[in-house]
């Protein structure tokens, strides 16, 4: 199917589309932003991070583009190791840094 799509309907999808993006993020940032919040949405807000991003990762250690969807020892591995290191220390910074070089480690050693 070769839908040909005009430039105008092109650029309102564009104008429109950043338009509702601006509108959900002032929504958040400048109608809330110079307000208190109550202490129990903060204290949600809180584990925001924690949950995103283990949802962003866990589907690339477990279904990983690179070995089309098998599962891989290297970034097994290097998910072991960061989760490992991240209760050992509790520092996110220091879990990814040491997530990544188990995982460079592994792929140059197989």
């Amino acid at each position: 199917m070769n839908a040909h799509v005009s430039d105008p309907t092109v650029w309102l999808v564009i104008v429109v589309l950043g338009i509702g993006t601006f509108l959900i993020r002032w929504s958040f940032l400048g109608a809330l932003g110079s307000r208190d919040l109550p202490s129990w949405v903060m204290r949600m807000l809180r584990y925001t991070p924690v949950a995103v991003l283990p949802a962003l990762v866990a589907p690339l250690v477990v279904w990983p583009a690179a070995t089309g969807g098998q599962l891989d020892p290297a970034r097994m591995a290097a998910a072991g190791v960061t989760v490992a290191v991240g209760l050992w220390s509790r520092s996110m910074i220091g879990a990814i840094l040491a997530g990544a070089i188990t995982l460079f480690a592994m792929l140059y050693m197989s």
